[in-house]
């Protein structure tokens, strides 16, 4: 078309074609610096929701520390390092933003079309190709963010790591010559003003973009690992705490949370408060009662948001004998006395309360003590039986069976001597003056026996029947007449037991005593 020789009208023409394209490519233009002023505006509004929602964010984890400081406090200190570094950054943005719209006419704050220049940012950043000091201390913000941020993350979240190097790059850029050039020159030298504000206001959104998934994918993580399998025990619940020889064990297994973080607010434990300063447990401590089964009642309380949750404690023990001495009986020994009261004490191991019954036997006030007094049961044998209910309902029952025994023989005494070794040897006056007595030797039971008559014989002489337990006259006389080295005999002793008047003791043996002047 150049070499041809074009007539006026064609020239006119072509003229008016270059006009109208460029009126296109102003038209363009305008609509392009109009639609960056629109993408701000979303931009900006998108921001504001985000920072309140981050706002929101850290409140919420401030009364998590409250609840469970413990639990929150690391991840809370975590947060405020990750806000902290978003916030300088934001900051630093907003403060160039403004000063980028201090060359804007005031009246002309809205009108996108008219921010088509760039020298702002390109005499802020730049001279003579080189970057000026502003235009350092930029790059120096981004990339002590960007470096900040990575630290904090170490080697958790690598998706968001990834998302901060790219979005936070300040190296060189390959640009579509295929030259690199320095990334604040790619990204602002010559743009028009709304368009670096855009960019500008991006790189904002960006920050709290990050921040927000930060702290989401924190919080998660730490609700993850509380409920990951690997906190849980299994732990065996027993229908009861204690089971018996040919017993079927019965009880439940069931997945229970390990939280050595959670700490309560108030343990009580059958109606006593219990100190709770152990994380993630509560150490109990406390006298085991007596023997037999106990409930154990009570309730955790723990704060969760404004409310107080409280969860039931419901459990039981046993409590048994504590074995303090061996089990050894002679099975020949099992034997009660006649005449007497015979101390008993009845047990069921594990059982706290147990019921005998046999005859004579009465209980002694409690604990497993009886008595039992068989003076009046007919036969040589008498069984006790014994019953007691085990914790879970079962009944066991025993039985034992003792012999039934007469008190031994008591022995003659004078003056507290028995003549068991052979005669007792006293003088006369001494005679006329001493006790006659009876003795139970070697017996178990401290029976006091009372002497109420005997027979007195002197060789030679009648014999005297005596009332009580002294000589009388008439003994004394026969005993005047007796000679020194003679042997006189008290027989036919009569006796009894001071608190059973009624039982017959067995014949008394005689005493024989040997004068010795």
């Amino acid at each position: 078309m150049a070499q041809q020789k074009l007539s006026p009208r064609q020239k006119m023409i072509n003229l008016m074609y270059l006009i109208f394209i460029a009126m296109l490519a102003l038209n363009m233009s305008k609509e392009v610096l109009s639609a960056f002023g629109l993408m701000n505006e979303k931009l900006t509004d998108a921001n504001v929701a985000s920072s309140e929602r981050n706002l929101a964010f850290m409140d919420g984890l401030a009364a998590k520390v409250s609840e469970q400081p413990a639990k929150y406090l690391i991840l809370l200190n975590k947060a405020e390092d990750v806000s902290t570094l978003s916030n300088k950054l934001d900051s630093y943005l907003e403060t160039i933003k403004t000063l980028m719209m201090t060359s804007v006419k005031e009246d002309s704050q809205n009108d996108y079309e008219v921010q088509d220049q760039s020298e702002f940012l390109d005499q802020r950043f730049f001279v003579s190709n080189k970057l000026k000091t502003e235009g350092q201390e930029f790059l120096d913000e981004i990339d002590y963010y960007r470096t900040g941020m990575l630290t904090i993350l170490g080697e958790d979240y690598p998706d968001i790591k990834s998302s901060i190097e790219s979005n936070f790059f300040t190296g060189k850029i390959t640009n579509r010559d295929g030259k690199k050039i320095d990334w604040l020159n790619y990204s602002f030298e010559g743009f028009p003003l709304i368009a670096s504000i855009t960019r500008l206001t991006q790189m904002q959104s960006d920050i709290k973009t990050t921040q927000s998934e930060l702290l989401s994918n924190m919080l998660s993580g730490q609700l993850t690992s509380e409920v990951s399998m690997t906190n849980y025990e299994a732990i065996v619940i027993a229908d009861k705490t204690a089971f018996f020889s040919g017993e079927n064990f019965k009880g439940r297994v069931v997945l229970g949370r390990i939280d050595n973080t959670l700490t309560f607010e108030k343990v009580i434990i059958n109606g006593k408060e219990v100190d709770s300063n152990v994380t993630g447990q509560v150490a109990l401590d406390f006298p085991a009662g007596n023997v037999g089964e106990h409930d154990l009642l009570g309730e955790l309380q723990f704060k969760e948001g404004d409310s107080i949750i409280t969860i039931p404690i419901v459990s039981s023990y046993a409590v048994i004998p504590k074995p303090n001495a061996a089990v050894i009986s002679a099975d020949k020994m099992n034997v009660v006395y006649r005449g007497v009261i015979n101390p008993m004490t009845i047990s069921i191991p594990g059982v706290g309360s147990v019921t005998a019954n046999a005859p004579g036997l009465v209980s002694a006030g409690g604990g497993g003590k009886y008595n039992m007094d068989v003076t009046t049961v007919k036969g040589r044998e008498v069984t006790i039986r014994v019953t007691g209910k085990l914790p879970g309902g079962m009944v066991v029952t025993d039985s034992k069976t003792f012999r039934i025994k007469d008190i031994p023989r008591p022995i003659g005494t004078i003056r507290g001597e028995d003549g068991n070794g052979g005669p007792v040897r006293m003088q006369r006056q001494g005679l006329e003056i001493s006790s006659v007595g009876a003795a139970l030797l070697d017996f178990d039971f401290d029976l006091r026996l009372n002497v109420t008559g005997f027979s007195f014989k002197v060789s030679g002489q009648p014999t005297v029947k005596i009332s009580g337990n002294k000589l009388n006259s008439q003994a004394k006389s026969a005993l005047r007449r007796a000679r020194r080295g003679e042997t006189v005999q008290i027989f036919d002793i009569n006796a009894n037991i001071s608190t059973n008047l009624g039982y017959k003791l067995r014949k008394i043996s005689p005493v024989f005593i040997e004068l010795t002047n």
